[in-house]
């Protein structure tokens, strides 16, 4: 079984489809419990216990991945948990109900600091630095003199992939100088993982002990 950790995709279109269905002040219902069953006489107690809904075990079990010939469970792939893709009329509706209010946060925030512009709207080069900035300070760069860098080797790898990941993805698709810019930021990346781990697995080196006189 993969350590990879595991995370829900919900689709808020069926929960708004039954708020609007409803009257949208619907209480959320409380789920079903069983109650457990009562120790025998003369048997100590049980501790706390998992109290799970019939239904839903029914549907954890029906959702259950096969088993393959030799018994493992085949885990099936994020892709193939994704609830159905939302149409082009939903898309377009949500894009714009997010520029009016993305607008409307602007337009707030100006008027509380009268000094502050437009903000410029986001492009491929912020997506880059912001990996690359997440990287840098996961390998402990920006501490303050004096102060023991804090290093997430591990996460500082992930974000670095993740760069790969974006650049083996958008191959081809890119102008001359983001492809430039990419390339570049990941080769920078790599090589400080490539320092700083090098630094990490290097052999202490004992104290000189001091003459004697």
């Amino acid at each position: 079984m993969s350590d990879t950790p595991k995370f829900e995709v919900i689709d808020r279109r069926k929960i708004k489809a039954e708020e609007e269905k409803e009257g949208g002040h619907s209480a959320p219902k409380e789920p079903e419990q069983k109650a457990p069953a009562a120790p025998a006489s003369g048997e100590p107690s049980p501790g706390p216990r998992l109290v799970v809904n019939e239904a839903r075990r029914d549907e954890a079990e029906d959702a259950a991945p096969a088993k393959t010939e030799g018994g493992a469970a085949a885990e099936p792939g994020l892709l193939d948990e994704l609830p159905p893709a939302p149409t082009a009329a939903e898309t377009h509706e949500q894009k714009a109900a997010y520029d009016a209010s993305a607008q409307r946060l602007e337009d707030l925030i100006r008027a509380q600091n009268p000094g502050v512009g437009a903000q410029p709207p986001v492009g491929f080069e912020h997506l880059v630095q912001q990996f690359y900035v997440t990287a840098m300070l996961q390998m402990g760069a920006g501490t303050q003199e004096g102060q023991r860098p804090r290093v997430d080797i591990m996460g500082a790898r992930a974000t670095i992939d993740l760069l790969g990941v974006l650049a083996e993805k958008t191959r081809g698709n890119l102008t001359p100088n983001e492809d430039r810019m990419l390339q570049t930021v990941l080769f920078e990346a790599r090589m400080a993982f490539l320092e700083l781990t090098s630094m990490m697995s290097a052999p202490t080196v004992p104290p000189i002990p001091p003459a004697k006189k």
